[in-house]
């Protein structure tokens, strides 16, 4: 008896796992006979789980019952499903936050002291900061994720960057989030062609489907593969630059939906980032606070020049001012005389004197950084 309880859990937890079973796939996980497999069924189904044969095949899926059954976690799953409740009730869902904090309530109630502990630790040590930006409707989240699990088409309504809308029709493949952003990795039907969309910025239409054969991913790092979409590839400056600099050390400043780090070698590094503004890129670098050489594109470099000579005019010109402070109560360099009326930080104190910063343009024979299409 207990061996057949124990292979029923061990049962329930594979159907939890998988959307469609074979009924040969779960003797052979299970080391039982196909009848066995059936009889077992039959008893969970005795329990009220829904399990159902798939059509024309000899197959098995739990499907939605009338009321949610237990689900089967191991000690890794529940802590990771209790830290994932906590963030959520951060507010990166929107609309599901209270929802989040009773679940959590419920979650710990049932935990083992020893994940109780874990999770309770996690709480007290975390604290969300979250900004202004978009949140997404969960329904949505549901919904893409669905389609991408039963491989359905999926339309929907996506307005661009330009405010421009267009209805796609897309193959379904992955979620990515990052920070408070939500992307959509799909095969876009009408391009052609794989493609990064915001769930912020889509309203899926439905009913989805139907069923599609999943393609191959464009590439095994789906991860890196949202960060080039993001972070370069929807601008109209797309640079190349090299930092001198580890990349462990930059990558923390570096955020992924901003730009792409690859190691060249223990000193150096090679940046790809993005913006429609070649102003903004040169001031983006420049606040990174290390030697850069800038490769691509050719006229960032130029603006690169041009903004270190207004610089370099600025602090001479406060420079001949240091002795005695101009009108306005001001040192050099424009700060506050006294106090911090912006309400900033004290620890950002008064700047050291600046250090020389390189922003050279790569020549064509330059061995500095490494070449790419």
């Amino acid at each position: 008896m207990l061996e057949t309880s124990a292979r029923l859990l061990r049962l329930l937890s594979l159907l939890q796992t998988h959307r469609d079973w074979s009924g040969t796939e779960l003797a052979e996980r299970l080391e039982v006979t196909a009848r066995t497999v059936r009889r077992d069924v039959d008893r969970l189904r005795e329990l009220g789980y829904p399990v159902h044969a798939s059509a024309g095949v000899a197959g098995y899926r739990l499907g939605a019952g009338a009321a949610l059954p237990p689900l089967l976690l191991d000690d890794e799953e529940a802590v990771a499903v209790a830290v994932g409740l906590r963030t959520a009730a951060g507010g990166t869902v929107a609309g599901i936050e209270e929802t989040s904090v009773r679940a959590l309530a419920k979650l710990e109630q049932v935990l083992p002291a020893r994940l109780r502990h874990r999770v309770n630790a996690l709480q007290t040590v975390m604290v969300g900061m979250y900004g202004g930006g978009p949140t997404v409707d969960p329904a949505t989240l549901t919904t893409i994720a669905t389609a991408c699990r039963d491989h359905q088409r999926l339309r929907f309504d996506y307005v661009a960057h330009d405010g421009t809308e267009t209805l796609r029709v897309s193959e379904p493949h992955r979620l990515v989030h990052s920070a408070r952003r939500w992307y959509l990795i799909a095969w876009d039907t009408d391009r052609q062609d794989w493609r990064t969309f915001r769930v912020d910025r889509l309203r899926p239409r439905l009913p989805t489907g139907p069923r599609f054969t999943p393609r191959e991913p464009p590439e095994p790092d789906l991860a890196g593969f949202t960060s080039r979409a993001v972070s370069t590839g929807a601008y109209r400056h797309q640079a190349r630059i090299t930092l001198h600099a580890p990349a462990e050390a930059v990558a923390e400043r570096v955020a992924p939906t901003v730009g792409r780090l690859e190691a060249i070698d223990e000193r150096t590094c090679l940046l790809h980032t993005g913006s429609d503004s070649l102003d903004e890129l040169a001031v983006y670098v420049s606040l990174l606070g290390v030697d850069f050489d800038i490769h691509e594109p050719p006229e960032l470099a130029v603006h690169a020049a041009a903004m270190a000579a207004r610089l370099s005019r600025a602090a001479e010109v406060s420079g001949r001012h240091a002795g005695g402070s101009p009108a306005g109560g001001r040192h050099a360099g424009g700060s506050p005389a006294a106090g911090n009326p912006a309400g900033g930080s004290d620890a950002a104190g008064s700047p050291a004197e600046p250090e020389t910063r390189r922003a050279r343009r790569e020549t064509p024979d330059s061995t500095a950084g490494p070449e790419h299409a």
